[in-house]
């Protein structure tokens, strides 16, 4: 069940810079974490940031120091500042929001850096 919906994907040439936005489709209550995963072409879905109600921030190392995650606690929105991006970065990113009574999640937007 779907109840985020992500924006802000798009292709841009490697060095350069997008926003993901993320934000639910209906009321989704007690949110504990909220974070972004990618999933590239015959990969796994893998981690890229997460954060807390609180502010408390985790990376994947792959992405530290080019990606910030901030979050809006009271819009539930999510967003991911992405600079520096490489080729190795494309893929489906989604939005992930975690409950006491589990996830949510978004149907995905595609982030393709190439020149």
């Amino acid at each position: 069940q779907e109840r985020l919906v992500e924006s802000g994907g798009g292709l841009v040439q490697p060095g350069g810079s997008l926003r993901l936005s993320c934000a639910p489709s209906g009321s989704i209550s007690s949110i504990i974490v909220m974070g972004w995963y990618r999933q590239a072409p015959g990969k796994e879905r893998d981690l890229v940031a997460t954060i807390t109600k609180a502010g408390n921030t985790n990376y994947a190392d792959s992405v530290k120091g080019r990606f910030t995650i901030s979050r809006d606690n009271a819009k539930n929105t999510v967003h991911l500042q992405m600079n520096s991006l490489k080729s190795e970065d494309t893929a489906v990113y989604y939005c992930n929001a975690r409950t006491w009574v589990g996830d949510y999640w978004g149907q995905g937007t595609q982030v393709t850096v190439s020149s």
